[in-house]
This record gives structure tokens, C-alpha cells and sequence, in this order.
């Protein structure tokens, strides 16, 4: 079971990020006020960013590795994959 890390950007255009194994069900759950209390009160949410990894191990490190990063170095993260995948 694949195990994904997500960014998501807020009404207020905050980040969120989190990890599951249901990224849909997730989003939706944020949207719906259940996902964290964090994005309850900034909904709606949209999904920006996502990774897959095979461990929970794994994405839960690459969680706190994004968790970590202030907001510059995530909008360069979303850059730099906005901009690898238009090339």
C-alpha cells in the first residue's frame, strides 16, 4: 500500500501538510471540516502537492522534512516541480 505526502493550500493561502493512504478521501475529509483542526477553519483546501512513497516510515520523515521548511522553501519546492514537468 503506497503511502503519499501532500501540501495543501488553504483559503487563506496557508499550507497544510499531511500524509495518507487515500489522498482523495483525505482531501474531502479536510474539505468537510474533519480532516485536521488546522484546515477546518481555512476551508476550503485544495490539493497543490503530492509524493509517493512505499513505508509510512518514509513519508512520515518527508513530512517533518516539509513540515520543517518555511514557506519560500516550499513555494520553491512547488516551483521546481510545476517547472520539471512543464519541459
Amino acid at each position: 500500500m503506497p503511502f503519499f505526502v501532500y501540501l495543501l493550500e488553504c483559503r487563506d493561502q496557508s499550507f497544510y501538510c499531511g500524509y495518507t493512504t487515500d489522498l482523495a478521501k483525505r482531501v474531502e475529509a479536510h474539505n468537510a471540516g474533519k480532516g485536521a483542526k488546522y484546515t477546518s477553519k481555512r476551508r476550503p483546501v485544495r490539493l497543490i502537492y503530492s509524493e509517493e512513497y512505499a513505508t509510512r516510515t518514509e513519508a512520515m520523515r518527508r513530512e517533518l522534512a516539509i513540515k520543517k521548511m518555511g514557506r519560500k522553501q516550499k513555494e520553491l519546492l512547488l516551483g521546481f516541480i510545476a517547472t520539471s514537468f512543464s519541459q
